[in-house]
Protein backbone atom coordinates (compact mmCIF):
# COMPACT_ATOMS: atom_id res chain seq x y z
CA UNK A 1 0.00 0.00 0.00
CA UNK A 2 1.13 3.29 -0.65
CA UNK A 3 1.33 6.24 1.75
CA UNK A 4 3.06 8.84 -0.05
CA UNK A 5 5.07 10.25 -2.45
CA UNK A 6 8.57 12.57 -3.03
CA UNK A 7 8.06 15.81 -3.62
CA UNK A 8 11.49 17.08 -4.62
CA UNK A 9 10.93 20.12 -6.49
CA UNK A 10 9.45 21.60 -2.54
CA UNK A 11 12.05 19.23 -0.62
CA UNK A 12 8.74 17.99 0.94
CA UNK A 13 7.80 14.15 1.84
CA UNK A 14 3.65 14.14 1.01
CA UNK A 15 1.34 11.66 2.97
CA UNK A 16 -1.88 11.38 1.83
CA UNK A 17 -3.26 8.81 4.51
CA UNK A 18 -2.86 9.51 8.15
CA UNK A 19 -3.15 5.76 8.96
CA UNK A 20 0.68 4.56 8.14
CA UNK A 21 2.31 1.71 9.46
CA UNK A 22 3.90 3.69 12.28
CA UNK A 23 3.68 7.67 13.30
CA UNK A 24 5.93 8.86 10.18
CA UNK A 25 8.27 11.91 11.64
CA UNK A 26 9.65 14.92 11.45
CA UNK A 27 12.53 17.00 13.74
CA UNK A 28 11.83 20.52 13.56
CA UNK A 29 14.69 23.45 14.57
CA UNK A 30 18.69 23.42 14.14
CA UNK A 31 19.79 25.42 17.28
CA UNK A 32 18.50 25.29 20.65
CA UNK A 33 14.64 24.40 20.55
CA UNK A 34 13.51 21.36 18.90
CA UNK A 35 9.74 19.95 18.22
CA UNK A 36 9.53 16.18 17.08
CA UNK A 37 5.97 15.73 14.98
CA UNK A 38 4.44 13.30 13.76
CA UNK A 39 1.87 13.11 10.71
CA UNK A 40 -1.15 13.42 12.84
CA UNK A 41 0.37 16.22 14.90
CA UNK A 42 1.84 14.24 17.62
CA UNK A 43 4.84 14.61 19.63
CA UNK A 44 6.43 17.13 21.89
CA UNK A 45 8.91 19.94 22.32
CA UNK A 46 11.91 20.87 24.55
CA UNK A 47 15.43 23.45 24.80
CA UNK A 48 18.47 22.15 24.15
CA UNK A 49 17.75 18.81 26.57
CA UNK A 50 14.99 16.51 26.04
CA UNK A 51 15.21 15.17 29.62
CA UNK A 52 16.37 18.22 31.54
CA UNK A 53 14.09 21.29 29.57
CA UNK A 54 11.66 19.11 28.81
CA UNK A 55 8.21 21.50 27.42
CA UNK A 56 5.52 19.19 26.29
CA UNK A 57 5.12 15.73 27.87
CA UNK A 58 4.68 12.75 25.50
CA UNK A 59 3.92 9.18 26.73
CA UNK A 60 6.36 6.41 25.71
CA UNK A 61 5.18 2.83 23.85
CA UNK A 62 1.39 3.87 24.36
CA UNK A 63 -1.16 2.13 23.63
CA UNK A 64 -3.48 3.37 21.07
CA UNK A 65 0.36 4.75 19.45
CA UNK A 66 1.16 8.42 18.96
CA UNK A 67 -0.62 9.82 21.88
CA UNK A 68 -0.09 13.25 22.91
CA UNK A 69 1.10 16.57 20.95
CA UNK A 70 -0.12 19.83 19.70
CA UNK A 71 -3.98 19.17 18.79
CA UNK A 72 -6.64 21.29 17.04
CA UNK A 73 -9.95 20.37 17.40
CA UNK A 74 -12.89 21.54 15.43
CA UNK A 75 -16.70 21.38 16.04
CA UNK A 76 -19.04 22.65 13.58
CA UNK A 77 -22.65 21.54 15.27
CA UNK A 78 -22.11 18.07 16.28
CA UNK A 79 -19.18 16.55 14.41
CA UNK A 80 -15.99 17.07 16.11
CA UNK A 81 -13.07 16.65 14.03
CA UNK A 82 -8.77 17.64 14.04
CA UNK A 83 -6.81 18.64 11.07
CA UNK A 84 -4.22 15.62 11.23
CA UNK A 85 -6.88 13.24 11.56
CA UNK A 86 -5.68 12.08 15.32
CA UNK A 87 -6.49 11.55 17.77
CA UNK A 88 -10.88 12.14 17.51
CA UNK A 89 -9.92 10.11 14.52
CA UNK A 90 -13.08 11.41 12.42
CA UNK A 91 -12.80 10.38 8.91
CA UNK A 92 -12.14 13.13 6.90
CA UNK A 93 -13.00 14.30 3.79
CA UNK A 94 -9.53 14.93 2.51
CA UNK A 95 -6.00 14.94 4.47
CA UNK A 96 -2.37 15.71 3.36
CA UNK A 97 0.42 16.08 5.56
CA UNK A 98 4.21 17.39 3.96
CA UNK A 99 7.11 17.49 5.74
CA UNK A 100 9.26 19.67 4.73
CA UNK A 101 12.67 20.99 5.76
CA UNK A 102 12.32 21.79 9.07
CA UNK A 103 8.51 22.66 8.76
CA UNK A 104 5.38 20.15 8.53
CA UNK A 105 2.23 21.17 6.90
CA UNK A 106 -0.99 19.56 8.28
CA UNK A 107 -4.26 20.35 5.99
CA UNK A 108 -7.63 18.36 6.98
CA UNK A 109 -11.13 18.67 4.88
CA UNK A 110 -14.41 17.86 6.93
CA UNK A 111 -17.78 19.09 5.44
CA UNK A 112 -16.67 21.71 3.11
CA UNK A 113 -14.45 23.66 6.30
CA UNK A 114 -10.85 23.43 5.22
CA UNK A 115 -7.84 23.40 7.92
CA UNK A 116 -4.41 23.96 6.86
CA UNK A 117 -1.82 23.76 9.95
CA UNK A 118 2.21 24.69 9.57
CA UNK A 119 4.62 23.83 12.19
CA UNK A 120 8.15 25.09 12.23
CA UNK A 121 10.75 26.64 14.79
CA UNK A 122 12.17 29.88 12.76
CA UNK A 123 15.77 30.37 13.12
CA UNK A 124 17.33 32.08 16.15
CA UNK A 125 14.12 31.44 17.75
CA UNK A 126 13.02 29.39 21.41
CA UNK A 127 9.67 28.35 19.96
CA UNK A 128 7.41 26.40 17.34
CA UNK A 129 4.88 28.66 15.15
CA UNK A 130 2.06 27.62 14.75
CA UNK A 131 0.23 29.16 11.89
CA UNK A 132 -3.87 27.95 11.47
CA UNK A 133 -5.56 29.01 8.40
CA UNK A 134 -9.27 27.93 8.25
CA UNK A 135 -11.73 27.97 4.84
CA UNK A 136 -15.33 27.80 4.28
CA UNK A 137 -14.79 25.82 0.98
CA UNK A 138 -19.07 25.94 1.05
CA UNK A 139 -21.67 27.61 -0.42
CA UNK A 140 -23.24 29.01 3.04
CA UNK A 141 -21.65 30.72 6.20
CA UNK A 142 -19.97 28.25 8.82
CA UNK A 143 -20.07 28.53 12.49
CA UNK A 144 -18.05 26.08 14.43
CA UNK A 145 -15.45 25.92 17.49
CA UNK A 146 -11.82 25.65 17.53
CA UNK A 147 -10.12 24.34 20.55
CA UNK A 148 -6.22 24.22 20.70
CA UNK A 149 -4.37 21.80 23.18
CA UNK A 150 -1.35 20.69 24.49
CA UNK A 151 -0.31 19.28 27.91
CA UNK A 152 2.83 20.86 29.80
CA UNK A 153 6.09 18.99 31.44
CA UNK A 154 7.55 19.67 34.42
CA UNK A 155 10.23 20.25 32.73
CA UNK A 156 12.43 17.10 33.71
CA UNK A 157 11.14 14.80 32.03
CA UNK A 158 12.32 11.50 33.91
CA UNK A 159 11.44 12.81 37.16
CA UNK A 160 7.73 14.03 35.16
CA UNK A 161 6.74 10.62 34.70
CA UNK A 162 7.72 9.13 38.19
CA UNK A 163 7.93 11.69 40.61
CA UNK A 164 3.91 12.32 41.50
CA UNK A 165 4.07 12.80 44.87
CA UNK A 166 5.90 16.02 44.27
CA UNK A 167 4.60 17.05 40.72
CA UNK A 168 1.16 16.50 41.53
CA UNK A 169 1.20 19.64 43.56
CA UNK A 170 3.62 21.54 42.06
CA UNK A 171 2.16 22.42 38.46
CA UNK A 172 1.05 26.22 37.53
CA UNK A 173 0.09 28.58 35.40
CA UNK A 174 -0.90 32.41 34.95
CA UNK A 175 -2.88 33.99 32.85
CA UNK A 176 -2.32 37.42 30.30
CA UNK A 177 -5.00 37.75 27.51
CA UNK A 178 -4.64 35.59 24.62
CA UNK A 179 -1.50 34.09 26.64
CA UNK A 180 -1.25 30.82 29.22
CA UNK A 181 2.18 30.72 30.84
CA UNK A 182 3.68 27.45 32.37
CA UNK A 183 5.97 28.47 35.37
CA UNK A 184 6.07 25.59 37.71
CA UNK A 185 8.99 26.05 39.82
CA UNK A 186 9.87 29.52 38.85
CA UNK A 187 9.38 30.83 42.56
CA UNK A 188 10.87 28.35 43.82
CA UNK A 189 14.10 27.39 41.68
CA UNK A 190 13.91 28.39 38.02
CA UNK A 191 14.36 31.32 36.19
CA UNK A 192 13.11 29.68 33.11
CA UNK A 193 9.12 28.97 31.75
CA UNK A 194 6.95 28.34 28.90
CA UNK A 195 3.90 29.79 26.80
CA UNK A 196 1.45 29.05 24.42
CA UNK A 197 -0.30 32.32 22.59
CA UNK A 198 -3.06 32.55 19.86
CA UNK A 199 -3.00 36.49 17.84
CA UNK A 200 -6.68 37.37 18.64
CA UNK A 201 -8.93 37.22 21.59
CA UNK A 202 -10.01 34.37 22.47
CA UNK A 203 -13.66 33.03 24.24
CA UNK A 204 -12.16 30.85 26.90
CA UNK A 205 -9.66 28.86 27.97
CA UNK A 206 -8.51 25.61 29.86
CA UNK A 207 -5.38 24.99 31.86
CA UNK A 208 -6.32 22.07 33.75
CA UNK A 209 -6.06 18.49 32.08
CA UNK A 210 -8.65 16.64 34.06
CA UNK A 211 -11.03 20.02 33.42
CA UNK A 212 -10.39 19.55 29.64
CA UNK A 213 -10.62 16.28 28.98
CA UNK A 214 -12.62 14.50 32.03
CA UNK A 215 -11.21 12.02 34.32
CA UNK A 216 -12.38 8.89 32.20
CA UNK A 217 -11.82 10.22 28.66
CA UNK A 218 -8.84 10.81 26.33
CA UNK A 219 -7.39 12.88 24.00
CA UNK A 220 -9.68 11.57 21.15
CA UNK A 221 -12.96 12.49 23.46
CA UNK A 222 -12.04 15.24 25.36
CA UNK A 223 -15.37 16.46 27.48
CA UNK A 224 -14.87 20.27 27.22
CA UNK A 225 -15.08 19.95 23.40
CA UNK A 226 -17.45 17.50 23.28
CA UNK A 227 -20.15 20.23 25.56
CA UNK A 228 -18.63 23.14 23.31
CA UNK A 229 -17.31 25.53 25.50
CA UNK A 230 -14.68 25.97 27.77
CA UNK A 231 -14.81 25.52 31.54
CA UNK A 232 -11.96 28.83 32.35
CA UNK A 233 -10.01 26.13 34.25
CA UNK A 234 -6.88 27.42 35.96
CA UNK A 235 -4.54 24.63 36.97
CA UNK A 236 -3.11 24.66 40.92
CA UNK A 237 -1.28 21.32 41.00
CA UNK A 238 -2.09 18.19 38.88
CA UNK A 239 -1.56 18.33 35.13
CA UNK A 240 -1.17 21.46 33.89
CA UNK A 241 -1.93 22.13 29.88
CA UNK A 242 -2.77 24.58 27.40
CA UNK A 243 -6.06 25.11 25.45
CA UNK A 244 -7.26 28.15 23.76
CA UNK A 245 -11.16 28.19 23.04
CA UNK A 246 -12.77 30.47 19.72
CA UNK A 247 -15.73 30.77 18.55
CA UNK A 248 -15.63 31.50 14.57
CA UNK A 249 -17.96 32.66 11.75
CA UNK A 250 -16.73 32.53 8.27
CA UNK A 251 -19.06 33.53 4.89
CA UNK A 252 -18.68 31.46 1.87
CA UNK A 253 -15.08 31.56 0.50
CA UNK A 254 -13.94 33.10 3.60
CA UNK A 255 -10.77 32.63 5.16
CA UNK A 256 -9.16 33.16 8.41
CA UNK A 257 -5.79 32.87 9.71
CA UNK A 258 -4.72 32.07 13.64
CA UNK A 259 -1.28 32.19 14.78
CA UNK A 260 -0.53 30.15 17.56
CA UNK A 261 3.30 30.26 19.44
CA UNK A 262 4.51 27.78 22.02
CA UNK A 263 7.71 29.51 23.26
CA UNK A 264 10.45 28.82 25.92
CA UNK A 265 11.70 32.20 27.53
CA UNK A 266 14.74 32.24 30.48
CA UNK A 267 15.36 35.57 32.86
CA UNK A 268 18.20 36.80 34.87
CA UNK A 269 17.80 35.41 38.40
CA UNK A 270 17.48 38.89 39.85
CA UNK A 271 14.27 39.87 37.00
CA UNK A 272 12.23 37.26 37.72
CA UNK A 273 9.43 39.11 38.77
CA UNK A 274 7.51 42.19 38.14
CA UNK A 275 7.78 44.98 40.78
CA UNK A 276 5.17 43.20 43.05
CA UNK A 277 7.28 40.49 43.36
CA UNK A 278 5.48 37.23 42.56
CA UNK A 279 4.00 38.51 38.70
CA UNK A 280 6.32 36.92 36.35
CA UNK A 281 8.39 38.94 34.13
CA UNK A 282 6.97 38.24 30.79
CA UNK A 283 9.35 40.95 28.79
CA UNK A 284 10.99 37.61 27.07
CA UNK A 285 7.33 36.12 25.92
CA UNK A 286 6.36 39.60 24.79
CA UNK A 287 9.08 39.96 22.65
CA UNK A 288 8.71 36.58 20.81
CA UNK A 289 4.69 36.91 20.49
CA UNK A 290 5.82 40.48 18.89
CA UNK A 291 8.50 38.69 16.58
CA UNK A 292 5.21 36.50 14.87
CA UNK A 293 1.96 37.91 15.11
CA UNK A 294 0.73 38.43 11.64
CA UNK A 295 0.88 36.26 8.51
CA UNK A 296 3.01 38.34 6.97
CA UNK A 297 5.90 37.69 9.65
CA UNK A 298 5.34 34.09 9.25
CA UNK A 299 5.51 33.65 6.12
CA UNK A 300 8.76 35.86 6.37
CA UNK A 301 10.25 33.47 8.71
CA UNK A 302 9.27 30.27 7.24
CA UNK A 303 10.97 31.75 4.10
CA UNK A 304 13.77 32.81 6.18
CA UNK A 305 14.25 28.57 7.73
CA UNK A 306 13.82 27.08 3.54
CA UNK A 307 16.28 29.57 2.35
CA UNK A 308 18.72 28.43 5.19
CA UNK A 309 17.79 24.76 4.67
CA UNK A 310 18.53 25.72 0.40
CA UNK A 311 22.33 27.07 1.39
CA UNK A 312 22.92 23.95 3.68
CA UNK A 313 21.50 21.69 1.01
CA UNK A 314 23.58 23.56 -1.86
CA UNK A 315 26.56 23.19 -0.56
CA UNK A 316 27.45 19.48 -2.03
CA UNK A 317 25.20 18.24 -4.44
CA UNK A 318 25.26 15.70 -6.95
CA UNK A 319 23.82 15.02 -10.63
CA UNK A 320 22.86 11.65 -11.87
CA UNK A 321 20.97 10.03 -13.99
CA UNK A 322 19.09 8.56 -11.44
CA UNK A 323 16.52 10.76 -10.05
CA UNK A 324 16.40 8.57 -6.57
CA UNK A 325 20.03 8.80 -5.91
CA UNK A 326 20.00 12.65 -6.59
CA UNK A 327 16.63 12.95 -4.45
CA UNK A 328 18.69 10.89 -1.30
CA UNK A 329 21.94 12.74 -1.35
CA UNK A 330 20.91 15.89 -2.21
CA UNK A 331 17.95 16.47 -0.15
CA UNK A 332 17.09 13.28 2.32
CA UNK A 333 20.56 11.90 3.26
CA UNK A 334 21.77 15.56 4.34
CA UNK A 335 18.56 16.57 5.82
CA UNK A 336 18.95 13.21 8.17
CA UNK A 337 22.92 14.10 8.82
CA UNK A 338 21.71 17.48 10.06
CA UNK A 339 19.27 15.99 12.42
CA UNK A 340 21.47 13.57 13.64
CA UNK A 341 23.41 16.59 14.48
CA UNK A 342 20.96 18.13 16.19
CA UNK A 343 19.93 15.38 18.31
CA UNK A 344 22.44 12.50 17.89
CA UNK A 345 19.79 9.95 19.35
CA UNK A 346 19.18 12.30 22.66
CA UNK A 347 15.49 12.85 21.25
CA UNK A 348 13.45 10.07 19.17
CA UNK A 349 10.23 9.32 19.07
CA UNK A 350 9.82 5.84 20.78
CA UNK A 351 12.75 5.14 23.15
CA UNK A 352 14.94 7.92 23.54
CA UNK A 353 14.35 11.04 25.14
CA UNK A 354 14.54 10.59 28.93
CA UNK A 355 17.47 8.68 29.94
CA UNK A 356 20.24 8.84 27.68
CA UNK A 357 21.72 12.27 26.67
CA UNK A 358 23.87 12.78 23.77
CA UNK A 359 25.88 9.62 22.46
CA UNK A 360 29.58 9.96 22.32
CA UNK A 361 30.03 7.18 19.72
CA UNK A 362 27.05 8.63 17.82
CA UNK A 363 27.73 12.18 17.57
CA UNK A 364 31.38 11.05 16.34
CA UNK A 365 29.98 9.18 13.71
CA UNK A 366 27.24 11.88 12.75
CA UNK A 367 29.71 14.52 12.31
CA UNK A 368 31.28 12.69 9.39
CA UNK A 369 27.89 13.49 7.57
CA UNK A 370 27.73 17.30 8.44
CA UNK A 371 30.97 18.56 8.80
CA UNK A 372 30.68 20.09 5.33
CA UNK A 373 27.39 21.66 5.99
CA UNK A 374 28.35 23.62 9.50
CA UNK A 375 32.03 23.49 10.05
CA UNK A 376 32.03 25.87 12.99
CA UNK A 377 29.58 23.78 14.75
CA UNK A 378 31.26 20.91 14.09
CA UNK A 379 34.49 22.49 15.94
CA UNK A 380 32.53 23.39 18.97
CA UNK A 381 30.49 19.45 19.19
CA UNK A 382 34.24 18.10 18.97
CA UNK A 383 35.44 20.07 21.97
CA UNK A 384 31.80 19.57 24.09
CA UNK A 385 33.20 15.69 23.07
CA UNK A 386 36.60 15.80 23.92
CA UNK A 387 35.49 17.86 27.21
CA UNK A 388 33.71 14.87 28.37
CA UNK A 389 36.53 12.14 28.28
CA UNK A 390 38.67 11.04 31.10
CA UNK A 391 42.19 11.27 31.52
CA UNK A 392 43.02 7.81 30.64
CA UNK A 393 41.04 7.94 27.04
CA UNK A 394 38.27 6.02 28.07
CA UNK A 395 34.90 8.07 27.80
CA UNK A 396 31.51 8.64 29.07
CA UNK A 397 29.29 6.98 26.70
CA UNK A 398 26.63 9.56 26.80
CA UNK A 399 26.39 13.48 27.88
CA UNK A 400 23.65 15.60 28.71
CA UNK A 401 23.07 18.25 26.34
CA UNK A 402 22.31 20.80 28.35
CA UNK A 403 24.65 20.24 31.05
CA UNK A 404 27.64 18.95 28.72
CA UNK A 405 28.75 16.89 31.60
CA UNK A 406 29.27 12.74 31.23
CA UNK A 407 26.51 10.93 31.81
CA UNK A 408 27.77 8.82 35.02
CA UNK A 409 24.63 6.93 35.65
CA UNK A 410 24.75 5.49 32.11
CA UNK A 411 28.40 4.90 32.26
CA UNK A 412 31.49 4.61 30.32
CA UNK A 413 34.38 2.37 28.60
CA UNK A 414 32.78 1.17 25.95
CA UNK A 415 36.12 -0.08 24.04
CA UNK A 416 35.47 1.65 20.63
CA UNK A 417 34.47 5.29 21.96
CA UNK A 418 37.76 6.83 21.93
CA UNK A 419 38.60 5.33 18.63
CA UNK A 420 35.23 7.65 16.45
CA UNK A 421 36.55 10.87 18.24
CA UNK A 422 40.24 10.33 16.13
CA UNK A 423 38.01 9.66 12.96
CA UNK A 424 35.89 12.78 13.44
CA UNK A 425 38.88 15.18 14.34
CA UNK A 426 40.99 13.63 11.20
CA UNK A 427 37.38 14.09 8.82
CA UNK A 428 36.97 18.26 11.11
CA UNK A 429 40.70 18.71 9.55
CA UNK A 430 40.59 17.29 5.74
CA UNK A 431 37.12 19.19 5.55
CA UNK A 432 38.35 22.57 7.35
CA UNK A 433 42.50 22.48 6.74
CA UNK A 434 41.84 23.80 10.62
CA UNK A 435 45.04 22.37 12.62
CA UNK A 436 44.55 24.79 15.40
CA UNK A 437 41.96 22.20 16.77
CA UNK A 438 44.92 20.14 17.63
CA UNK A 439 46.18 22.81 20.32
CA UNK A 440 42.60 24.16 21.60
CA UNK A 441 43.11 23.01 25.28
CA UNK A 442 39.85 20.93 26.34
CA UNK A 443 39.90 20.07 29.90
CA UNK A 444 39.17 16.16 31.30
CA UNK A 445 36.22 15.33 33.22
CA UNK A 446 34.79 18.76 32.34
CA UNK A 447 37.18 19.90 34.72
CA UNK A 448 39.35 22.82 33.62
CA UNK A 449 42.58 22.25 35.77
CA UNK A 450 42.77 19.16 33.38
CA UNK A 451 42.74 20.69 30.31
CA UNK A 452 45.27 19.65 27.69
CA UNK A 453 45.28 20.19 24.05
CA UNK A 454 42.92 18.32 21.31
CA UNK A 455 45.78 16.41 20.30
CA UNK A 456 46.56 15.09 23.87
CA UNK A 457 42.79 14.28 23.73
CA UNK A 458 43.77 11.58 20.77
CA UNK A 459 46.80 10.62 21.96
CA UNK A 460 45.05 8.97 25.05
CA UNK A 461 42.57 7.73 22.75
CA UNK A 462 44.85 5.71 20.50
CA UNK A 463 46.68 4.34 23.46
CA UNK A 464 43.64 3.34 25.54
CA UNK A 465 43.67 0.62 23.43
CA UNK A 466 47.21 -0.08 23.07
CA UNK A 467 46.90 -1.01 27.06
CA UNK A 468 44.24 -2.39 27.28
CA UNK A 469 44.29 -5.92 25.27
CA UNK A 470 43.58 -8.77 26.10
CA UNK A 471 45.07 -12.52 25.49
CA UNK A 472 45.43 -12.64 22.17
CA UNK A 473 46.36 -8.72 22.10
CA UNK A 474 43.15 -8.13 20.61
CA UNK A 475 41.15 -5.24 22.19
CA UNK A 476 39.47 -6.03 25.54
CA UNK A 477 35.47 -5.15 25.11
CA UNK A 478 35.68 -3.80 28.44
CA UNK A 479 31.86 -3.06 29.16
CA UNK A 480 31.11 -2.52 25.72
CA UNK A 481 31.77 -2.34 22.09
CA UNK A 482 30.60 -1.12 18.80
CA UNK A 483 27.61 -3.78 19.34
CA UNK A 484 27.29 -2.57 22.47
CA UNK A 485 23.97 -4.65 23.41
CA UNK A 486 26.15 -8.10 23.43
CA UNK A 487 27.89 -6.72 26.74
CA UNK A 488 30.11 -9.78 26.34
CA UNK A 489 32.43 -9.25 29.58
CA UNK A 490 30.29 -7.34 31.57
CA UNK A 491 28.06 -9.45 34.17
CA UNK A 492 24.93 -8.44 36.76
CA UNK A 493 23.65 -10.96 39.39
CA UNK A 494 20.29 -9.24 39.76
CA UNK A 495 17.63 -7.91 37.40
CA UNK A 496 17.76 -4.11 37.15
CA UNK A 497 21.59 -3.66 37.42
CA UNK A 498 22.71 -1.62 34.16
CA UNK A 499 26.00 -3.48 32.47
CA UNK A 500 27.22 -0.32 32.05
CA UNK A 501 27.80 0.69 35.21
CA UNK A 502 27.69 -2.31 37.81
CA UNK A 503 30.73 -3.83 39.20
CA UNK A 504 30.57 -7.35 39.25
CA UNK A 505 32.12 -8.80 42.87
CA UNK A 506 33.70 -11.79 39.63
CA UNK A 507 35.47 -8.63 38.18
CA UNK A 508 35.70 -6.38 40.83
CA UNK A 509 40.05 -5.92 41.00
CA UNK A 510 39.67 -5.78 37.05
CA UNK A 511 38.15 -2.70 37.36
CA UNK A 512 34.68 -4.30 36.80
CA UNK A 513 35.15 -5.65 33.11
CA UNK A 514 36.45 -9.34 32.01
CA UNK A 515 40.27 -8.94 30.65
CA UNK A 516 39.64 -12.02 28.93
CA UNK A 517 36.84 -10.55 26.53
CA UNK A 518 38.11 -9.06 23.40
CA UNK A 519 36.74 -7.54 20.36
CA UNK A 520 37.41 -7.91 16.83
CA UNK A 521 35.73 -5.30 15.56
CA UNK A 522 37.45 -2.74 17.58
CA UNK A 523 40.59 -4.22 16.65
CA UNK A 524 39.51 -3.41 12.90
CA UNK A 525 38.27 0.27 14.12
CA UNK A 526 42.07 0.50 15.35
CA UNK A 527 43.46 -0.58 12.08
CA UNK A 528 40.85 1.83 9.93
CA UNK A 529 41.20 5.09 12.22
CA UNK A 530 44.61 4.93 13.55
CA UNK A 531 46.35 5.93 9.78
CA UNK A 532 44.46 9.21 10.36
CA UNK A 533 46.22 9.27 13.89
CA UNK A 534 49.77 8.79 12.29
CA UNK A 535 49.13 11.34 9.88
CA UNK A 536 47.94 14.01 12.33
CA UNK A 537 51.59 13.36 13.83
CA UNK A 538 53.52 13.53 11.13
CA UNK A 539 52.26 17.12 10.70
CA UNK A 540 52.95 18.03 14.06
CA UNK A 541 56.40 17.25 12.77
CA UNK A 542 56.24 13.93 15.74
CA UNK A 543 58.07 11.55 13.41
CA UNK A 544 58.82 9.01 16.38
CA UNK A 545 55.43 9.43 17.73
CA UNK A 546 53.83 8.49 14.50
CA UNK A 547 56.39 5.46 13.40
CA UNK A 548 55.54 4.03 17.22
CA UNK A 549 52.16 4.49 16.68
CA UNK A 550 52.01 2.70 13.10
CA UNK A 551 54.17 0.07 14.61
CA UNK A 552 51.21 -1.03 16.29
CA UNK A 553 48.60 -0.20 14.20
CA UNK A 554 50.88 -2.85 12.23
CA UNK A 555 51.52 -5.25 15.13
CA UNK A 556 47.37 -5.19 15.47
CA UNK A 557 46.80 -6.04 11.85
CA UNK A 558 49.26 -9.49 11.95
CA UNK A 559 47.02 -10.24 15.36
CA UNK A 560 44.01 -9.82 13.57
CA UNK A 561 44.95 -12.16 10.84
CA UNK A 562 46.13 -14.72 13.08
CA UNK A 563 43.79 -14.87 15.90
CA UNK A 564 40.33 -13.24 14.32
CA UNK A 565 40.34 -14.34 10.62
CA UNK A 566 40.63 -18.15 8.76
CA UNK A 567 40.38 -16.00 5.19
CA UNK A 568 36.72 -15.85 5.03
CA UNK A 569 35.24 -15.65 7.78
CA UNK A 570 36.28 -13.19 10.71
CA UNK A 571 35.60 -14.42 14.72
CA UNK A 572 32.67 -12.42 16.05
CA UNK A 573 34.74 -11.70 19.65
CA UNK A 574 36.44 -13.71 21.94
CA UNK A 575 34.00 -14.08 25.11
CA UNK A 576 35.15 -14.01 29.04
CA UNK A 577 35.66 -18.23 28.43
CA UNK A 578 38.00 -17.51 25.68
Amino acid sequence: MKFGFFDDANKEYVITSPKTPYPWINYLGTQDFFSLISNTAGGYSFFKDARLRRITRYRYNNVPVDMGGRYFYIKENDTIWNPGWSPVKTTLDSYECRHGMGYTKITGKKNDLKAEVTFFVPQNYTGEVQSVTLTNEGSAPKTFKLFSFLEWCLWDAQDDTTNFQRNFNTGRVELEGSTIYHRTEYNERRNHYAFYTVNTDIDGYDTDRESFIGLYNGFGDPQVVEAGKASNSVADGWSPIASHYKEITLGAGESTNLIFILGYAENPVDKKFEADGQTLNKEVAHKMIEQYNTPEKVEAGLAELKAAWDKLLGIYTVDTPDEKVNRMVNIWNQYQCMVTFNLSRSASYFESGIGRGMGFRDSNQDLLGFVHQIPDRARERLIDLAATQLEDGGCYHQYQPLTKKGNSDLGGNFSDDPLWMILSVAAYIKETGDWSILDEKVPYDNDESKAKPMLDHLMVSFYHIVENVGPHGLPLAMRADWNDCINLSCYSEQSGESFQTYTSPKFAAEGGYSKTAESVMVATLFTYTGPAFVDILKHKGMDEEAAKAQAEIDKMKDIVMEHAFDGDWFLRAYDNEG
